[in-house]
């Protein structure tokens, strides 16, 4: 038998999640996103004006509980160096941080990240940058147990489960991410984003679904070189949870896009696909499209249906990837979430409304709508000139994908 909630309970229980700061999962607001993204397949860096006016002018989809943006390409200094990016909430969690970082890693810079001051912006956390190669005489790569990327992985697990007041936000190389409470103009003007140069942008502005918004919340989510910007609202959330949850991943943020960060990193760099391929697993076929397969390619599908069944995505969603190779772009197999590309010589953009692009780059050319369920690769020149000289990995003559590359665009 189910009994209501007392007064005096509903305020204890109020009271308790006051004092520590909502989280993700405390709190239901349903609404809709904003991404955006924008990358030049030359490798050429440009500032972050042009991505800050993109998610701008989407304003009215965000109601300022969230914003952030990724960048890559931020640090070549700093290149062979994975770059922490680390929120405190206190003085005691960054001294607990840096000493864990200093027992499992060499640093070779570490200061605070340059900030500025916007109104808007309320209590904001102590953002630090460390620039880290894992400790060659930890035990666990001396013996084997991880390999490098593992490594790196479980520390950020542990930082982010516990340690009380701290969260790494990105953990890549030659990248960032950017993010926290606000409007995705202010985030951008509090980081002063303006300032850095990247071959690749993605941005987001947050409406959040199920959560009350909190700076560890905010989009991107990332781990390792991954991160993912995302609009909608993920209802196969447990299982796939559960799912990567068997393999190690940590979803201590109970959020869905997080989920997705994790499915890729682990279909794509753990057992081996490319990017398209997971991205076609997350996204794959309906039971009755496989039945009007030809034979073969049904046999195929139908195998990557049961072995994968709990990676499958489903819900409305747009997402994009961003990776040291370049971006994808996903739409739920129904197209019920928006998603617009346009392209101008090597520069590719992308947004869940076509004004956004056409503000940034009014001579467009080609814009057309993502299409449901295919994967949408965008590849920097070297990472495709090297795979057009390799022979094709994990994806048979039968898997459809869109890709540009110079020479088509």
């Amino acid at each position: 038998m189910h009994y209501a909630e007392t007064p005096q309970q509903a305020a204890a229980r109020a009271r308790a999640l006051d004092s520590r700061g909502l989280r993700e999962g405390d709190v239901r607001i349903p609404a809709g996103c904003a991404i955006a993204g924008i990358m030049d397949k030359s490798g050429a860096r440009h500032d972050g004006r042009d991505i800050l006016k993109a998610i701008a002018l989407m304003h009215d989809r965000s109601n300022g509980l969230g914003g952030g943006f990724a960048a890559y390409g931020i640090y070549p200094e700093y290149a062979d160096f994975y770059a922490f990016h680390v929120l405190y909430e206190s003085h005691e969690a960054r001294m607990n941080t840096e000493a864990y970082l200093n027992e499992h890693f060499l640093s070779e810079k570490q200061e605070r990240i340059p900030t500025a001051t916007v109104k808007a912006i309320k209590n904001p956390p102590d953002t630090w940058r460390y620039f880290l190669t894992p400790h060659p005489s930890h035990h666990e790569l001396e013996l084997g147990e991880f390999d490098e990327q593992e490594y790196v992985m479980q520390c950020v697990f542990y930082i982010n489960a516990h340690i009380d007041g701290a969260f790494v936000a990105s953990s890549g190389k030659n990248m960032g991410a950017f993010k926290g409470v606000g409007y995705p103009e202010e985030i951008g003007e509090y980081y002063r984003i303006d300032e850095y140069k990247a071959w690749l942008w993605t941005a987001h502005g947050r409406f959040p679904t199920n959560t009350p918004g909190w700076w560890g919340g905010a989009h991107p989510f990332t781990l390792l070189n991954w991160s993912i910007v995302h609009n909608g609202e993920i209802s196969s959330y447990d299982t796939n949870r559960r799912y990567v949850e068997q393999f190690g991943y940590d979803c201590a943020l109970q959020t869905d896009t997080e989920v997705i960060t994790y499915l890729f990193d682990l279909l794509v760099r753990r057992h081996g696909f490319s990017q398209e391929m997971a991205a076609h697993i997350m996204a794959a076929p309906s039971w009755d499209a496989i039945d009007r397969m030809p034979p073969e390619q049904a046999e195929f599908e139908t195998a990557l249906r049961c072995v994968y069944s709990d990676a499958l995505v489903n819900g409305p969603f747009s997402v994009i990837l961003g990776s040291e190779e370049g971006l994808l772009a996903l739409n739920d197999r129904l197209k019920l979430r928006a998603l617009m590309v346009g392209e101008k010589d090597s520069m590719v953009y992308l947004a869940s409304e076509q004004a956004s692009i056409e503000l940034v780059c009014p001579d467009v050319e080609n814009v057309r709508s993502i299409e449901g369920g295919v994967p949408f690769v965008v590849q920097l020149d070297e990472v495709a000139r090297a795979k057009q000289n390799a022979a094709a990995e994990n994806e048979p003559d039968i898997h459809q994908q869109t890709r540009i590359t110079r020479k088509e665009a």
